[in-house]
């Protein structure tokens, strides 16, 4: 049986089988460290009974005022442990900390346009697509139907201080933003 555990700088070392997925974003060690000591409780690993991470989620909590809420910075699992249930486990714990503990109107984050499955993947979890950013994750050019594949729906989920809804929209797909906008 695998663990939900705190991540831990020593996982840095351990993490090569899950980064090295195309869809997963490598930061900096810095970048890492930065998470793990603001935001210790909302960065987790699940591990394999032999010591293999199996996938991470690394968020924060920031914004002000309705805007306060939780961010899934990076969520990964390694592709020989998809499709266990383990996302939807890391999540939902990033969520209820940023529910409970940092009382956040919502949780969001950002994933590429292009990545139905995610897409797909976090409507099933209750998100819904507040905007389209573009050029989020860099420009390569405009593809068909005029929209750069590197843009980036910012996807939203209510929390208990949000029970009129107000951090989600029904049109998101249709609001279109510039990345420099947000922050």
């Amino acid at each position: 049986m695998s663990v939900l555990r705190a991540f831990s700088a020593m996982d840095m070392f351990k993490f090569n089988n899950i980064n090295l997925d195309i869809w997963t974003e490598t930061y900096g060690i810095n970048f890492y460290l930065d998470y793990l000591a603001r935001w210790p409780d909302l960065c987790c690993v699940q591990e394999a009974p032999n010591g293999r991470m199996m996938g991470y989620i690394l968020g924060k909590a920031e914004g002000s005022s309705t805007e306060w809420h939780g961010h899934i910075t990076a969520l990964t699992v390694a592709p020989e442990y998809r499709r266990l249930s383990l996302a939807r486990n890391m999540v939902s714990r990033l969520e209820l900390v940023s529910d409970q503990h940092y009382k956040g109107f919502f949780v969001d984050l950002y994933v590429r346009c292009n990545n139905a499955l995610a897409v797909s993947m976090y409507e099933g979890f209750g998100y819904s697509v507040y905007r389209r950013v573009r050029e989020y994750y860099g420009s390569l050019g405009v593809r068909r139907g005029g929209r750069d594949e590197e843009d980036a729906f910012d996807m939203r989920k209510p929390l208990s201080r949000d029970p009129q809804r107000r951090s989600v929209r029904a049109n998101g797909r249709e609001i279109v933003v510039s990345a420099g906008s947000v922050s």
